[in-house]
């Protein structure tokens, strides 16, 4: 197992940004990286993810706002959100699929942090 922490999460006005780090001790450069979100009352939502290659990919209400990438040598990915709005306020947790499948997709993922909060207020 590979330990995913999160940090950067917190409260901003709509319009902020924020930075979100995922930390993966033992961490291989073989994995995908992702982050998903979920909001009270609504399904687990990918948002974006990152392959071992660099390979990145979004979900459609972020593109354009969420950037995702990733430092090797920190073994950290960070997802640089911008322009935020109420409705990305959520509980936002990185997770890692071993066999690199570039898959939006919860169940590909194997590894589970603990999550980070995201609050944007209007």
């Amino acid at each position: 197992q590979v330990p995913l922490v999160e940090s950067g999460g917190g409260s901003v006005q709509a319009g902020g940004s924020l930075t979100l780090s995922c930390a993966a001790s033992g961490y291989t450069p073989g994995y995908s990286i992702a982050w998903f979100r979920q909001a009270p009352g609504k399904e687990r939502e990918g948002v974006a993810l990152i392959s071992s290659a660099g390979i990145t990919a979004y979900a459609d209400s972020v593109k354009g706002r969420f950037t995702i990438s990733r430092d090797n040598a920190k073994v950290t990915v960070y997802l640089q959100m911008n322009s935020l709005t109420p409705e990305d306020t959520a509980i936002y947790t990185c997770a890692a699929d071993p066999s690199n499948r570039r898959l939006l997709s919860g169940s590909a993922y194997t590894i589970w942090g603990q999550g980070t909060q995201v609050t944007v207020s209007s």
